[in-house]
């Protein structure tokens, strides 16, 4: 089903892109010319041109933009609408961003896109971290449909990182037949969670590595009595008030400080739903097993190994850049870009990846969608502010390489990370080699290529990694360019398991989007959901209240739904 209607709307593309310049009913459409070009007499520009052509006039784009409170990388002076990206856009193609409201991370995020969409007044562009929120937005007719202005201005890097995911991320940005966002494409990786450990403490303790559930559950008990990390030492850190237990077919992936590995190990997959096999389908909260795996994570809590303030905490990080804690779940950036603060706090913090396994040693991992994040423009934006955005998209695309990471490339305004599928398994065995002096960083230099950093890695991974290269330690890194440590440490260290450990079982949710009784039942369920999980994990709830909790989720619309995504798998 989803190959044909991704087949369906690259006809209609395809279709649109060629009419585009024969009509001018539409108030979005917009004909393939050249921003910088006056002269009517001179030829119109066509792909990398275009994609990149600077304005001849200062183009304003308003967007709202969601904002890490804790980052402290911008140089004094610098504010979020006027920082190295800000003015590398206006320097370089004439766009003038200005910030009209932003919002810290999480929740507050969330809740400012809500009131944005509910208001009806969308900025002229924004990133939001759900897809149901694009939904939203486009069912209420706040949304420009880029269906064919995106094939007239998307680079040539663009176009095959898109291709690159089957139609999938197309399929994914539309609504009823119309490209209506720029999509997220994120490495496959990003949806594998895995045990991150502090393996010097371990060494110290003279530990093994821990494989399996109860390993995790000894070590983190032995992390505590020997207090290593101070007279408070947390064993596991947990999710904050701002992220989730664990993450789902919606928002499936970089869920830090979830518990995704230890459901997984214990067959559960929680927030999915799954191919029972049968032509039926579950939601994977209701599960046995999801039981099962709360029943262990309140136990976890009341023996005290779990962050006492899992769900409360402001950030997730907190505990573990403090080096309170020395155990956090996550994907495989969490242990360089996640905590780099950990590293500057004490240098021989030496946090190692791995994967976490069931009692019957199968690596159990929930995989992701294409992405989760959307970039949705205005319905009023004028036609010279979209082909702005367009324009924004593919410079970062191209130019993140040769960005100074220093700066946190989380102030690019209208960031919305397109990358291949495979992009950190291709850098980690490549990088090897170019460490091991099998390659040569030149034999990289591939201008718009589908690995847009390779080259750009390739040149500077000699500078941050020393021999022997056999087994990385935080010892082999050198932090003298943090910010090229950081993207190194977690490409080396944290994609290590996923790129050399072959996954047993790898589970995909039935749909990663919304069926139509969603659209008004969800949120209610999710509550619910949401609600009940932590309470129990916390205790304030027994186990038992598991069952009432699947009983009324199936009948205020679970029941529905699941028939719906039934359907679903039977097309």
């Amino acid at each position: 089903m989803k190959r044909n209607m991704a087949a369906l709307l690259t006809v209609a593309l395809l279709g649109l892109s060629l009419t585009a310049c024969s009509s001018n009913d539409s108030p979005n459409n917009v004909k393939a010319s050249s921003n910088s070009n006056a002269n009517s007499d001179t030829p119109a520009l066509t792909g990398d041109d275009l994609a990149f052509s600077k304005f001849p006039k200062p183009v304003d784009v308003h967007i709202g933009m969601v904002v890490d409170p804790t980052d402290k990388t911008l140089p004094e002076g610098d504010s979020v609408g006027n920082n190295p990206y800000t003015r590398y856009l206006k320097d370089k193609y004439n766009i003038n961003v200005i910030v009209d409201w932003t919002a810290a991370t999480g929740n507050d995020f969330k809740q400012k896109v809500s009131l944005t969409i509910a208001s009806g007044k969308l900025p002229d562009g924004m990133v939001v971290d759900d897809r149901s929120f694009m939904t939203k937005a486009a069912s209420s007719g706040l949304l420009y449909d880029i269906t064919d202005i995106f094939q007239q201005y998307q680079s040539s890097q663009v176009k095959d990182i898109m291709a690159s995911t089957d139609g999938r991320a197309l399929e994914n940005a539309s609504y009823k037949g119309k490209m209506v966002a720029l999509p997220n494409i994120t490495v496959d990786t990003d949806g594998v969670h895995v045990l991150w450990i502090r393996k010097d403490w371990l060494d110290k303790l003279k530990l093994p590595v821990p494989k399996t559930v109860s390993d995790i559950e000894k070590t983190a008990k032995a992390f505590i009595d020997n207090k290593l990390g101070g007279a408070n030492t947390i064993g596991i850190a947990g999710p904050s008030k701002n992220s989730f237990p664990y993450s789902t077919f919606l928002v499936s992936s970089n869920n830090m400080g979830g518990f995704d590995p230890i459901f997984g190990a214990m067959d559960a997959y929680p927030g999915y739903w799954l191919d029972n096999g049968d032509g039926t389908v579950s939601y994977g909260t209701t599960t046995e097993n999801t039981k099962k795996t709360l029943a262990l994570l309140a136990d976890w809590y009341k023996k005290g190994l779990i962050d006492p303030e899992v769900g409360t905490r402001d950030n997730v990080g907190d505990p573990i850049n403090a080096n309170q804690t020395g155990i956090f779940f996550g994907p495989w950036w969490n242990g360089g870009y996640g905590n780099g603060d950990s590293f500057k706090n004490d240098p021989t913090a030496n946090w190692q990846a791995y994967p976490v396994y069931s009692d019957d040693n199968k690596w159990n991992a929930h995989m992701k969608t294409t992405g989760s994040t959307y970039t949705v423009i205005s319905k009023n934006a004028k036609p010279d502010v979209v082909k702005a955005i367009m324009i924004m998209n593919n410079a970062l695309v191209r130019d993140e390489s040769t960005f100074d990471l220093s700066v946190n490339v989380g102030w690019y305004p209208l960031r919305n990370v397109m990358a291949a599928a495979n992009e950190t398994e291709y850098e980690y065995a490549e990088l090897l080699k170019v460490l091991k002096g099998e390659t040569q960083p030149e034999d990289y230099n591939k201008p718009n290529s589908l690995y847009k950093l390779m080259y750009a890695d390739a040149k500077k991974v000699k500078d941050v990694i020393k021999p022997p290269y056999d087994d990385l330690n935080v010892s082999n890194f050198s932090t003298a360019n943090f910010g090229d440590f950081q993207r190194l440490y977690s490409i080396m260290i944290g994609d290590r398991p996923f790129t050399t450990v072959p996954i047993d079982k790898k589970v995909y949710s039935v749909t990663y989007n919304q069926t139509p009784t969603m659209e008004t039942k969800w949120a209610n369920l999710k509550k619910m959901e949401d609600e009940t999980v932590m309470k129990i994990i916390l205790g304030q709830a027994s186990i038992d209240s598991f069952d009432q909790f699947v009983k009324d989720w199936k009948s205020q619309g679970g029941d529905e739904i699941t028939k719906e995504v039934a359907e679903l798998l039977k097309k």
